[in-house]
């Protein structure tokens, strides 16, 4: 069974949002999936470009409640 940790990035600016995303997946399994909460526009965009590059999936973006959210699932 997967999981879903969700990162309170609110207020931090970039890359934190990115950095805390970064650590939080070392921390989970493949499968699993983290969701990102900031309140920076720049999160939208960088974290769906990352983790293309490494590998990961995006599952969902968008923006809600004046801030941007991304899902990622670990994907290796």
């Amino acid at each position: 069974m997967s999981e879903r940790r969700i990162i309170d990035a609110r207020g931090s600016y970039c890359p934190g949002p990115l950095m805390e995303l970064i650590a939080a997946l070392k921390l989970l399994q493949v499968g699993d999936e983290v969701e990102i909460l900031s309140t920076d526009q720049g999160t939208a965009r960088d974290v769906p470009e990352w983790t293309a590059k490494v590998g990961h999936e995006t599952v969902e973006s968008g923006d809600k409640d004046g801030h941007w959210y991304v899902v990622v699932r670990k994907m290796k």
